[in-house]
């Protein structure tokens, strides 16, 4: 059964959502615990990545198979700033766009694969986005990186064979962070179809001060300037905001309190918590068509 939380409240103010996370009540030990993902599981992470990894190269080898042409597109200079993209033989396809997570320091296109088969059985073309990791960019650098990168697939849309109407965003982790600031970016009018966030962070200020700031440099202007929960979210896109059952409390009161902050501005949100997931495996329910996050996001590419 798939879980959805009450209303929440959101005081009023410019920290309004930092203000609702108390994020500032925890000590500091406590803040290291709640914003490491791993502490749900044990701490060891190498069982997940390296069943990323050879999911990944497994959906590969299944579009290889199926004789599906896996394109690798440059949306920049830089050996990072590439898009690997499946599209499915019926054209022009709906998209899904995948932006990986690994707090903006880890992991790449080359594990965030394995959803590709699924999608593509359902007649929607997929792409993973690399980009520059932290620390030789910074998380606005990379933000600019995941917008250049999903502008070149709308612009190149026709020549690629997918529908620009109709493409979604998906992002786990910081990812999703990514994708919420693709998706209401407020120097464009464009808006996704829509958008899945899964395990995010969408106020970065109680980052500062725990280990995962070492790479990322953060100080509070950067933080709140980079923050999602911060932004104009006017004509926000339908959207799906889910996370693992077993996830520590302040990743899913990050998720809560923004899908609340959506639907506060008459945004259309489904709202998961998807029973016995975690941080890591909730990707699972992703790829997966059969399951009610993979049925979510189809509703989203292909609305009845």
């Amino acid at each position: 059964m798939v879980g959805m939380s009450p209303d929440l409240h959101i005081p009023s103010g410019p920290d309004r959502f930092s203000d609702a996370l108390e994020w500032r009540s925890l000590s500091d030990n406590e803040r290291e615990r709640e914003y490491s993902p791993s502490s749900c599981i044990g701490g060891d992470l190498g069982p997940y990545l390296a069943e990323y990894a050879a999911s990944s190269q497994a959906a590969r080898e299944h579009c290889a198979h199926q004789g599906l042409e896996i394109q690798t597109i440059s949306y920049g200079r830089s050996a990072t700033q590439t898009i690997d993209l499946v599209v499915p033989a019926d054209r022009p396809a709906p998209l899904v766009v995948f932006i990986h997570g690994g707090y903006w320091q880890e992991l790449s296109k080359r594990e965030s694969f394995s959803p590709a088969p699924g999608f593509v059985s359902h007649g929607v073309a997929y792409a993973a986005i690399d980009y520059t990791l932290a620390p030789t960019a910074g998380v606005g650098e990379i933000v600019d990186e995941c917008r250049s990168a999903v502008a070149h697939l709308r612009f190149d849309a026709d020549a690629l064979g997918v529908d620009p109407e109709r493409i979604v965003i998906a992002g786990s982790s910081a990812g999703a962070h990514l994708t919420a600031m693709v998706s209401l970016d407020t120097a464009t009018t464009w808006r996704p179809a829509g958008m899945a966030l899964i395990s995010g962070v969408y106020e970065l200020e109680p980052l500062i001060g725990t280990s995962i700031n070492g790479a990322l440099d953060l100080d509070s202007a950067a933080a709140r300037r980079l923050s999602p929960a911060r932004m104009d979210l006017c004509n926000p896109p339908p959207a799906v905001v889910t996370w693992g059952e077993n996830e520590t409390a302040q990743f899913k009161m990050q998720s809560a309190l923004f899908a609340q902050q959506l639907r506060n501005t008459g945004g259309h949100t489904a709202e998961l918590e998807i029973p016995d997931r975690n941080h890591f495996d909730v990707l699972t329910d992703f790829g997966d068509p059969t399951s009610a996050l993979g049925q979510a996001i189809l509703g989203l590419v292909q609305p009845t």
